[in-house]
């Protein structure tokens, strides 16, 4: 007679040892239990809110905040490229008298590391506003109205030179792809207050998407629910949300109704499985928007006043400022996380001013400088400011010297720039961190045992504001509890916390 073992799962005969017999079954037994124990721990952290208590139902659903929040909502307005912090507002008077002159300075950029630099002074003039007196270019006449409500963070550093990584190091905290944004976790964190609109949502520029696209508002490990979504502020908000023309609206619902009770049904037994009940609130998601969303993007309840306010009669400021008013009404129906870029597609469609500065910056601070005093102005007048947390800056900034033997150029600057919130429990009036007399690296100050504030200390700043503790904000995947700051404790930048 032959053993059980003997024999291949399609009953053909097949010699085995009595040893791979008893280790075949034994792993098999073994991986029974280990499976066992896996959803009783590993696995069923997957099932668990962000506080790690909360039982896992729908992932859009509110959730309460670590402790009481400052704010809200976010509005992060994204300057693509990485604009001049010497030429905005970090103040650098010795550039001046140094215009065109060779210098020994130590640099680092796209180039590589070089030791001597022709110097570009600023291409304009600096005056000072508010009763802070901060400095301010003539780039802005319109935002250096609003400094007493801004706090300036003149030392912000990162890990990547380069637009690619530098740009996914500032959404999602790593300079490679495949993490998390930092709209997926807000959102992650604290769910949703609307269950008509997407809790992240994303504006692009007219001109394309930043390098990378979508892995910039991507939900990397998280369900897709968490992702971003885009929306247009012309046309149809969200592409392909629509009904077909030959559906009614009573045989949609009872299509979606089949497929929700045949994919609940399907859930039940496998809780631990948050794409499926990703997948079915998207579903239930996107039937409400079909009706929500055509509102949320119509300006015609909106005053002619308003409308000038963001600029929209000018075709030089009438994009921007559309969507910055759109931010304005989406953070108002209680949406998370806003999104505006400034910039996209490649060379002076963004703010990368390799060649001519004065051209670039000009372009770009031209069409948004209006729409972001306009979008401060408005959520101030309404309260909205109170709880709205407003975020300005790029993946880095620029040198003080030229990139190029000709030109004004500059490369790029992940060494020390500057960035500035406003609103949602942040001081206005401040600022706070600083560079060489030069602006080419970050000096002070020492933050978590590095010089400067590096773009985790921005991540644990907005998630502190809103209620959320960032080094216990948490999701489980590949065997480790993934933080957005990562795994060092990283302290939120208190000088410039009201």
């Amino acid at each position: 007679m032959h053993n059980p073992s003997d024999f291949s799962g399609d009953g053909s005969f097949c010699r085995r040892t009595r040893r791979e017999f008893f280790w075949e079954a034994g792993g098999s037994f073994t991986g029974l239990a280990l499976a066992g124990l896996l959803e009783q721990g590993f696995f069923a952290k997957q099932t668990r809110a962000a506080d790690g208590v909360t039982a896992f139902a729908n992932p859009l659903a509110a959730k309460p905040p670590h402790f009481a929040p400052k704010a809200k909502s976010v509005i992060f307005l994204f300057m693509y490229g990485g604009p001049s912090h010497v030429d905005t507002f970090d103040y650098k008077p010795t550039l001046y008298g140094l215009d065109g002159q060779t210098i020994d300075v130590k640099t680092k950029g796209r180039g590589g590391e070089k030791s001597k630099g022709r110097v570009v002074g600023p291409k304009w003039k600096f005056n000072q506003y508010g009763e802070c007196g901060k400095w301010v270019s003539d780039l802005f006449p319109h935002l250096s109205g609003h400094v007493d409500d801004i706090a300036f963070l003149h030392s912000m550093t990162a890990d990547s030179p380069i637009h690619g990584s530098a740009m996914l190091q500032m959404n999602s905290g790593k300079i490679q792809s495949g993490a998390p944004c930092l709209g997926s976790w807000v959102n992650y964190g604290l769910g949703s207050v609307n269950d008509n609109l997407p809790g992240f949502v994303v504006m692009l520029d007219p001109t394309g998407g930043p390098i990378s696209g979508a892995k910039n508002w991507s939900s990397g490990y998280m369900p897709a629910t968490y992702q971003g979504t885009l929306l247009r502020s012309k046309g149809a908000p969200i592409l392909d949300l629509a009904p077909p023309d030959d559906m009614s609206l009573e045989s949609q619902r009872a299509m979606l109704d089949a497929l929700r009770d045949a994919n609940t049904a399907h859930l039940l037994p496998r809780g631990d499985n948050t794409d499926l009940a990703a997948r079915i609130a998207s579903y239930e998601l996107a039937w409400k928007m079909q009706e929500h969303a055509p509102e949320a993007v119509d300006l015609a309840s909106e005053t002619e006043e308003t409308k000038q306010l963001y600029g929209l009669e000018n075709p030089r400021t009438a994009d921007f400022g559309r969507r910055c008013l759109l931010a304005r009404r989406l953070v108002e129906r209680g949406v998370r996380f806003v999104q505006l870029y400034s910039g996209g597609a490649h060379n002076d469609d963004n703010w990368d001013a390799h060649g001519d500065l004065e051209k670039n910056h000009n372009f770009h601070a031209g069409n948004t400088d209006q729409p972001i005093a306009a979008l401060l102005t408005d959520l101030k007048r309404s309260g909205l400011l109170d709880s709205t947390l407003v975020v300005w800056g790029g993946e880095f900034g620029r040198q003080p010297t030229a990139e190029y033997a000709e030109g004004t150029g500059r490369d790029h600057n992940a060494y020390g720039f500057t960035m500035w919130m406003a609103g949602g429990g942040i001081k206005g009036g401040v600022s706070v961190g600083e560079t060489d007399e030069l602006g080419a690296a970050a000096i002070a100050p020492v933050h978590d045992g590095r010089t400067g504030f590096h773009v985790k200390s921005l991540h644990a700043t907005i998630l502190h504001q809103l209620g959320l503790e960032p080094n216990r904000l948490s999701y489980f995947f590949g065997g480790l509890d993934q933080k957005l700051v990562g795994v060092e404790h990283v302290e939120p930048i208190h000088e410039i916390m009201a």
